[in-house]
């Protein structure tokens, strides 16, 4: 092979797509990102021969902790051992489980008008123990452990249940908190009533707050980092040949074989929806 006296490799930046509701991996929502999903296209991204940096290009409004939780170690671990510096930018909206996702990054960068923060953990539902009533529907439930038909959305809502799902609530709410101020340090700026009250704001005010570290585009600061000859290199896992041929999801509304798989899939993407919608989207 020749080799030119003053050739020089060009750097490389691997990005990876973080884009959806953060789910387990079995639960059938559209798009969805979880730790197993994305597990091949974060190895692909730090194996990359002559990559300089990792991108996470970020566009979530949140979902599963423990799936945002596993997403940011894993991305961690790596940028450990190979030794890259990771960068997030944050697209239309990083909220709640998606700004848990950024904080995986060294820096954080925004649009202006991103969406970003909502540091906090909700859930909800419904009750429809009035409407089996009009309809002449007899609920019956057996069960053994006190709270194991704990907010039964057929049943009358029980204190106790209610209590222990906010202690849950608030281990999860303590979590997530520590995991932002240990990865965002003394660049946080502002009182815990205030960054952790469950609020959002746009990229413009997360600056000032400290929740990001610049207002900027995936281009623009690769560039301005490592010059602009960089090289962007999108990283996605290989997709099955049929479906990619075919157009067809493992998710698709139409992929399901039984009514009850299309409802839970039906149920799912309303979710998901209800999810974006919380911002605008």
């Amino acid at each position: 092979m020749r080799v030119w006296p003053f050739s020089r490799s060009v750097p490389k930046v691997a990005v990876l797509r973080l884009s959806g509701v953060i789910a387990a991996s079995g639960r059938p929502v559209s798009g969805g990102l979880s730790a197993a999903s994305l597990d091949q296209s974060i190895r692909r991204a730090f194996s990359m021969r002559g990559v300089k940096a990792i991108a996470l290009s970020i566009n979530s409004p949140g979902g599963s902790p423990v799936q945002s939780a596993l997403i940011s170690r894993r991305i961690r671990a790596l940028a450990s051992e190979k030794g890259l510096p990771v960068f997030a930018f944050l697209e239309d909206v990083a909220a709640s489980g998606g700004y848990w996702l950024a904080c995986a990054a060294d820096e954080i960068f925004a649009d202006p008008n991103s969406i970003v923060g909502s540091i906090g953990v909700i859930s909800s539902g419904f009750g429809f123990q009035e409407a089996i009533h009009r309809i002449g529907v007899e609920r019956r439930v057996y069960s053994e452990g006190k709270h194991k038909a704990m907010l039964d959305p057929f049943k009358a809502e029980d204190p106790d249940g209610i209590a222990l799902l906010k202690g849950i609530q608030k281990e999860i709410y303590d979590g997530f908190i520590e995991h932002v101020q240990e990865r965002r340090g003394k660049r946080l700026n502002g009182d815990a009533d205030i960054l952790f009250n469950g609020d959002v704001w746009t990229g413009k005010r997360a600056l000032e707050l400290g929740l990001v570290d610049g207002l900027g585009d995936l281009y623009s600061v690769t560039r301005e980092r490592f010059g602009d000859d960089v090289r962007i290199k999108f990283v996605e896992a290989p997709k099955n040949w049929f479906r990619r041929r075919m157009g067809v999801g493992q998710n698709s509304l139409l992929g399901g074989h039984s009514g009850a798989e299309f409802v839970d899939k039906l149920w799912c993407q309303l979710e998901a929806q209800a999810l974006w919608s919380r911002y605008g989207l």
